[in-house]
């Protein structure tokens, strides 16, 4: 039996795909913080889906929570043939007024969790012919005032994910970025964001739109994923324009709000 782990799959596009996969027959490992949260949703999905779901509650945010997390699924004897690194988390602020804590966490959890994962995983993936789904976001292709280190860690998953993309494909094994943009999900509320003119004036699709397209994007093997099409007319909008400009633009959306 071959499972499929979903990280952040509490709530918003890591719930939805943990809803999708399932329908789809996956067998799936759920990390997230909230335990009940997490057995709620895997008693939902066993009795409509009929699959197995294991709950390994973590905090990936942690140092070294994600070796432990790899130690759990090999002590319960589990082969994995997906690693769907969606965790992750934002602040809205300036960065002097930032927390550092809060900050480390960030890059732990976006950047160095993700990266372990992958690699503690990579010859389980390459033994099955797998895929890893890493959620990134538009947000990679810009710099972020007031959202300065979110936006930097997204610009490190994309890298990140196409380079292992490259080196992974003649094993078997596809790593696919997705980079949605606003989504309604617990995010927002998370970051800051949700009054923030990004979030009033640009459409927002809800999470689980989000979610399948992801997945398609995932089992169709592609590399990088942009979803939306005005979130594509953006970035092709923002290719030709001043990097000088994109910042202050970016600026306008997070900090503006009505």
């Amino acid at each position: 039996m071959k499972y499929a782990i979903i990280t952040g799959a509490s709530s918003g596009i890591g719930l939805e795909l943990a809803r999708i996969m399932a329908e789809e027959g996956h067998h799936l490992i759920l990390t997230a913080r909230n335990v009940l949260a997490l057995e709620d949703i895997a008693k939902e999905l066993r009795s409509k889906h009929k699959v197995d779901i294991q709950v390994i509650p973590c905090d990936l945010s942690e140092p070294q929570s994600a070796f432990s997390f790899h130690k759990e699924i090999n002590n319960r004897n589990l082969s994995i043939n997906c690693l769907v690194n969606n965790a992750g988390f934002g602040l809205l602020g300036e960065f002097k007024d930032m927390e550092a804590d809060m900050l480390h966490r960030m890059i732990e959890l976006n950047c160095n969790s993700l990266m372990v994962l992958s690699r503690l995983f990579a010859d389980d993936l390459i033994a099955s012919k797998g895929r890893i789904l890493n959620i990134a976001s538009v947000a990679a292709f810009y710099s972020g005032p007031l959202m300065a280190v979110y936006y930097a860690t997204k610009a490190f998953v994309v890298s990140f994910s196409e380079a292992l993309n490259f080196e992974l494909r003649p094993h078997g094994v596809s790593v696919t970025a997705h980079c949605p943009g606003p989504t309604r999900s617990n995010f927002q509320i998370r970051s800051g964001m949700h009054s923030t003119t990004l979030f009033k004036l640009f459409p927002v699709p809800n999470s689980d739109i989000v979610a399948k397209h992801a997945y398609r994007a995932m089992m169709n093997r592609k590399s990088l994923a942009i979803h939306g099409l005005f979130n594509r007319f953006m970035l092709a909008f923002g290719s030709l324009s001043p990097r000088s400009l994109k910042v202050r633009m970016v600026h306008a959306f997070q900090s503006s709000k009505s």
